[in-house]
Order: C-alpha cells, then structure tokens, then sequence
C-alpha cells in the first residue's frame, strides 16, 4: 500500500467516521450537512486542493458515497441532509458499488507513447525493430512515434537501451483487467456498470481517491437501531486485519449491536467438501480441468466477459452462500450483515437473499473507532463452529486448492492444481485459451483469486500483506485439518 492510497483510505475513514457518529447524534441530518464545513473550516489550510470550497465539494461528494448513493446522480442542489433522509427511507442498497468523485478525478492525460530528448540517434534502430505496427519512423535525428498505428504494446520502451521512450498510463484504466473505466466526453473517469466486475483495481489505484465504494454502513447500523435481530458473518480474511485476537472480534462485534456473530469459514468447509466432490465426478466424466468458484470478482468475470469458461467453473457455491443458507435456517427472521474485504461480494450479496447487507473492512473499522471499541480490549470468545485449518486459511492465495486436496477422496496425487494469483489482462488472456482448447498443460484445478495474494489482500482490507498472511496462517494452524477430520470420521 504506497502513501497515495494510505492518505486517500484516511479521508474516506474520517468521512465514514464523521457520519457513523452524525447517525448516532440527535439530529442525523443536519450533522451530515456539517461534515465538509467541520472537516474544512473556513481560512483552514487546504492540503490538496486549491480552495476551501473545492475540498467542501469533494467531500460533500465522499460523504453522499458514505450515505449509499451514487455521485453521478447527483444534482448538487440536494442538501446532504436531505440525503441523509433518503438514506434512512432506503429499502434496498443501489445495485452497483462503485462511484466516481468526479470533482476529484484529476482528469488524467490520455495513455501514450512518446519519444522524449533523450533520443540518441542509435544507428541499430532498436525501437524502429521492435515495432511490429510500422509505427516507429527515423525524423530529423530522432525516433518518432505515429499515435494513430500505435497499440502502446511497450515492446520499444523496452528495447531503447537509453530508456528514451516512456509510456504514460491513466492508474484507473491501466488497474481495470477488464476495460471498464474510462474517460467521459468531460475528460473524467466513468465506469460501465455493463463491463464492470466490481474487483476495486480501480479504487486502489487512483491517487486522487476518485473513485469511491457506496457505503450499507448507515443501513445497517440503522437495522440495528430499530432492534432488528442482525447478524453478523465475518469472511477469514478479517483474521489478518485486526489488532487483536481472532477470538476477540466476536465480542467487538456485539458490542457494535449485532445479535450474533458467523464464522464465513463455516461455509468453506462446505465449499471445500462439496467442491472436491464435483471435482472427481468431473475427472471421471473426462473433463481436462476445473476451475474453482469461490471468487465473486471471478464470478462477475465469467459472467460479463468470459462466458464460454462457464462449462469449467466449479458448480459448487461460495463459503457465503452456504454460511449464510445455515443461519436463515437457524434465525428465519434475522437480518445478514456480510463482513467483507473487497468490493466485489457486493453483487453476490443482491443476487443472495439470504443475505441483506455487506460492509467491508474498512466500514468495519470506522465503525469501531466511531463508537469509541477499543478491539485489543474485549473479551476473548470461541466460536460456537470449529472451522478447519484449511477453512480458515481460504483468505490465502492457494488456499482454496489446498482445501480441495485436504477433503480429496480419490486417487492420490490426482489433483494437480493451478493457481491464477490475480485478474489482470495476462491471466484473463490465459484463462480464455484454456476455454478455448479445453486444457491446461500445467494441471487440472486451477484457483482464480482476483486479488494477488488472496482474500487477505481485497480492497477494502486494513494492513499490510505480510502482516495479514501470518495472522491468518496462524488462526488456520490452530484448527484441524480436513485429512484429519476424515481419518478420525
């Protein structure tokens, strides 16, 4: 996490902050008005923009995304505390969970490919050879590049031994795998909502904190007020992102107001069992491979942009899915709350009825502070569910494939995984040409995780890679594994 995103994570907090404790004050809307003035008053130094009022409007803008709503839609004449009505009026969150702050997109140059001064006239031409599009030519001395035939492929930033060439990249639409952010007729960065997988890349990438995830926070603390039964269900990956022990989260959590609190690890070791069941019959059918399906950034890939891997996919559900259909049986009435660490689950969520809401990380932490929950102080509680090693440690990069060999009931060495340890234009590419041949030469259970690392690295997480893997290796090292639980069964 480079300091851009870390300043950019901190006004998105303090935002959140500010309005968690505007919902729990006397008079909600007018103290979500006040937030821009509050957090930028008058004669205030101003650390990014130009102006005081330019800084009110971007944060009036971040504080419309903490409320739920989508920035483009709005008309700028209705007061945030009007907002702040609607958002307790609200029946179902806005389907799709990005949106751009576009009064602070810095409306990027155009990606490009330019010769600069640094040209030395080379006698060998070894930008001019590497172009396979013509669209180097030798002008007066120096290297010229023709923008209408170049394809910024980057092979002659690469071939000039003086470094002469650089490519410039807009972060947003360089992060996106799938080509879904770009410029509008404005020069500001617009998602298509049709192309988009909702993986965050873009989010994180951003330096200027453009673009924003729409926040379930005040609905759900709002359910909470009303006395509802709220439920919450933490993903294993939050087991690498808080400052305390894993077994103190649980009474974090009730003191938040939730009624209850699942482990989401419970559902993989559904996930685990059932999708090492499908594997089998899919290898004694004579499929050539599968892939897993517990990535919801995966899933929406599939789904909007890669259809014909469709037949590959693993039919078995997410660790989500089977966790939450467990607690509709257990409290029918109840409302689910998601504990997430990236964007993407958001979709699965809408698409799940038996879940109601999603907050990630990040909304989790602002949550804590607001309240004032010292997290390193509460009390240490068990779980009611023993999960297993593997269940626990499927925040990891290979950990899904791990918990398919662990619950594995054939052949021994017949799984032979693959890991894609994130979405980006290369893996997407590879994946296409396995669908296309219908094999991988490299083995025959490939993991898709979107996010490189895993889980523990989704966009909405709080602390280093290094950091959370260990955590979370730790919390799975203190469960039984799946080969265990078989032998003992």
């Amino acid at each position: 996490m480079n300091n851009s995103e870390l300043e950019t994570k901190r006004l998105k907090r303090e935002v959140l902050i500010r309005l968690i404790k505007a919902f729990l004050s006397e008079d909600f809307p007018e103290n979500t008005r006040l937030i821009p003035y509050e957090m930028r008053p008058k004669y205030s130094e101003v650390p990014f923009r130009c102006c005081v009022y330019k800084e009110r409007g971007i944060l009036r803008a971040r504080t419309l995304a903490g409320l739920g709503f989508s920035i483009e839609d709005d008309d700028e004449k209705t007061t945030l505390a009007t907002y702040a009505k609607k958002a307790l009026e609200r029946q179902r969150p806005d389907p799709n969970p990005l949106t751009v702050v576009e009064s602070a997109c810095h409306s990027c140059q155009a990606a490009r490919v330019y010769v600069t001064d640094l040209c030395q006239n080379c006698v060998a031409r070894p930008c001019m050879n590497s172009c396979r599009f013509g669209a180097i030519s030798h002008v007066n001395g120096r290297s010229v590049i023709d923008p209408e035939k170049c394809k910024k492929c980057g092979m002659c930033v690469a071939s000039c031994p003086y470094g002469a060439i650089i490519k410039t990249v807009v972060p947003c639409e360089n992060a996106c795998p799938v080509g879904a952010i770009a410029k509008d007729e404005h020069g500001f960065a617009r998602i298509d909502t049709d192309k988009c997988i909702s993986c965050g890349k873009c989010v994180s990438a951003c330096p200027f904190g453009a673009v924003h995830a729409k926040s379930q926070v005040i609905d759900v603390l709002r359910k909470i007020k009303e006395g509802k039964e709220v439920i919450a269900l933490i993903a294993p990956a939050l087991m690498g992102h808080i400052p305390c022990k894993p077994e103190q989260i649980q009474d974090a959590l009730l003191k938040i107001g939730f009624s209850k609190v699942y482990e989401v690890a419970q559902g993989a070791d559904i996930t685990a069992t059932t999708e090492a069941k499908d594997f089998k019959e899919r290898l004694e059918n004579g499929a050539p491979f599968m892939t897993t399906s517990c990535c919801a950034g995966y899933n929406e890939l599939v789904k909007k942009h890669l259809p014909e891997i469709k037949p590959y996919v693993s039919d078995a559900h997410t660790p989500l899915y089977y966790t939450a259909e467990i607690v509709k049986k257990e409290h029918p009435d109840a409302v689910t709350v998601f504990i997430s660490p990236c964007f993407a689950k958001r979709r699965e969520v809408l698409d799940n009825p038996n879940v109601n809401h999603l907050i990630n990380f990040e909304e989790l932490g602002a949550t804590l502070i607001a309240l004032g929950i010292e997290i390193d102080t509460c009390e240490e509680k068990e779980f009611e569910y023993k999960s297993s090693k593997e269940a626990r440690e499927f925040a990891l990069t290979g950990g899904v494939a791990n918990s398919v060999v662990a619950a594995w009931q054939g052949e021994p060495g017949a799984v032979k995984p693959v890991i894609v340890n994130g979405l980006d234009k290369t893996s997407i590419r590879d994946l296409r040409l396995y669908a296309k041949t219908g094999q991988c030469q490299a083995g025959n259970l490939i993991e898709v995780m979107c996010c490189p690392g895993g889980c523990i690295a989704g966009n909405a997480c709080l602390g280093t890679l290094k950091d959370a893997f260990k955590k979370v290796k730790d919390y799975g090292e203190q469960g039984q594994s799946l080969s265990q639980r078989k032998e003992s069964n």
